[in-house]
């Protein structure tokens, strides 16, 4: 870069050539300049290059276009679920760095790929058409500000709730009371949240529904979340549930990484139950619970909306799986083996007192 930055700046009235400030500074002013005109605008072939690369048409080895028309564009994002024209759908960094392989000896033909990318976005610099953009991989049609791409996904998770801090008895299933969470989406944002005992698979159901005001004309931009899972009503909804557990049952928790829990210190505070979260993309580590998901989508399938059912109604469901004998407790029900465990407390107490 400095070689290069040296080179460019260089007077040319001078033998050998070298760097001087003052004539750098004279190019620097002499490329600020706007407005600049577009390299796209001033060469046909690169722009026909570029828009080829872009939108082209998917064909057949005998040239024959295929695939969906595809909606018409609308000024909004790529359509929801529906079909998209079949393009070549290159990449700007694609297409920059190929017109160097393509033309190693012609110079006129570079771009670079933020350049195509404001031809896109940019009105003003609108040497390629606006419909163009639903061409690209993501459809959008707005630029993601750069701030919002710096933040982190997970920044409620911290080094000190990952999985991996989690109490060794709870990975062997030994002592029961370490229990694994997650929420069940329906349609509409509609949710139930699962809290699954590792030990024993006993299953309870955490009734979500919809806040006061949700999707009303009135509703207060930005504010908190309506929908039955944001990360108060979340918090005060699963400590409710959990705390009516023996203490001897609220060892730890683990959940995913959604957003629903991030309030967990304040949850922890409150209950005493110490909160974990699993790995990103490591369903695995909270299995029981993903597996009692899917036995729970007999009763509420996807596309279904969960909001119908009162509490008592996911109270009867949860029952329900409680009272199946599983083969991993030895054809026990997940009741019996946690009444089991209550009773084998209750004895060990009397033990002690006497």
């Amino acid at each position: 870069m400095t070689s290069r930055e040296l080179r460019r700046n260089a007077s040319s009235r001078a033998y050998p050539p070298e760097y001087r400030a003052s004539v750098a500074q004279w190019h620097a002013e002499r490329r600020a300049r706007r407005p600049k005109t577009a390299k796209l605008v001033v060469n046909d072939e690169l722009r026909t290059y570029v828009q080829d690369r872009l939108s082209g048409a998917v064909r057949t080895d005998d040239g024959r276009e295929v695939g969906p028309a595809g909606a018409a564009w609308k000024g909004r994002n790529k359509p929801h679920r529906k079909d998209r024209r079949w393009a070549k759908g290159w990449s700007p960094e694609q297409i920059s760095q190929r017109l160097r392989v393509d033309f190693p000896d012609d110079e006129s033909m570079r771009i670079s790929h933020e350049a195509i990318y404001q031809a896109l976005f940019v009105q003003s610099r609108g040497a390629l058409k606006r419909e163009l953009v639903a061409c690209l991989r993501t459809g959008r049609a707005l630029r993601v500000p750069r701030s919002r791409t710096r933040q982190q996904a997970w920044a409620h998770v911290t080094p000190e709730v990952l999985i991996s801090e989690r109490p060794a008895e709870a990975e062997d299933r030994a002592v029961p009371g370490h229990w694994e969470g997650d929420l069940v989406i329906g349609l509409e944002r509609s949710a139930i949240g699962t809290l699954v005992e590792r030990t024993t698979r006993f299953t309870m159901l955490i009734h979500l529904p919809r806040e006061d005001g949700y999707r009303h004309k009135h509703t207060v931009k930005n504010g908190p979340a309506l929908a039955g899972y944001g990360a108060i009503t979340m918090k005060n909804a699963l400590a409710s549930t959990m705390s009516s557990l023996p203490e001897q049952l609220r060892r730890s928790l683990t959940w995913d990484r959604g957003k629903e829990l991030s309030a967990h210190a304040a949850f922890t505070v409150e209950t005493g139950i110490p909160v974990f979260f699993a790995d990103p993309h490591s369903p695995w580590q909270r299995g029981t619970n993903e597996n009692t998901n899917g036995l729970l989508r007999q009763y509420f399938p996807k596309g279904t909306d969960l909001t119908r059912w009162q509490a008592d109604e996911l109270a009867a469901v949860a029952a329900a799986l409680n009272s199946r004998p599983r083969k991993s407790l030895g054809w026990k029900t997940p009741a019996e083996a946690l009444d089991e465990h209550l009773r084998s407390l209750q004895q060990a107490g009397v033990a002690t007192i006497d």
